[in-house]
């Protein structure tokens, strides 16, 4: 009875397949009587899950680095903040994106020491200039 109610709440049975069903079903004497009435009844299908979202702070990650990758230099240190956030999140929550999140960490710490070296040299030279 439980196959048969089950599977008319979920629309696989209609009402009058069910109701003769379940006639037969009080009328049944053996458990091959009772499989007969429940054999042929369609299997509920299964939706896919979907896969997981991908992780927005990895995809800003990587904007920013890739952004600070054609001559801004500022988005380096949003790329990195960004991407170890995202790493974070990624490792509890199971979403995707820890590639892009890598990738926006790499350019990141790749502009942000560029920027350094670029201002270190840019103080030396004002240095040497205002003394020499």
């Amino acid at each position: 009875m439980d196959v048969l109610k089950t599977a008319f709440a979920e629309g696989r049975l209609t009402q009058p397949e069910f109701e003769d069903r379940v006639g037969l079903a009080y009328q049944a004497v053996t458990y091959q009587e009772l499989y007969g009435l429940t054999v042929d009844i369609p299997r509920p299908r299964r939706l896919p899950t979907p896969p997981p979202a991908v992780n927005a702070k990895a995809v800003a990650s990587l904007v920013c680095g890739a952004v600070g990758m054609f001559g801004l230099l500022i988005p380096g240190i949003p790329a990195v903040v960004l991407g170890h956030m995202a790493r974070r999140e990624i490792r509890r929550t199971g979403e995707r994106g820890d590639a892009l999140a890598v990738c926006g960490l790499v350019m990141g710490y790749l502009l942000t020491a560029f920027t350094v070296a670029l201002t270190a040299i840019v103080v030396m030279v004002v240095v040497a200039v205002s003394h020499g």
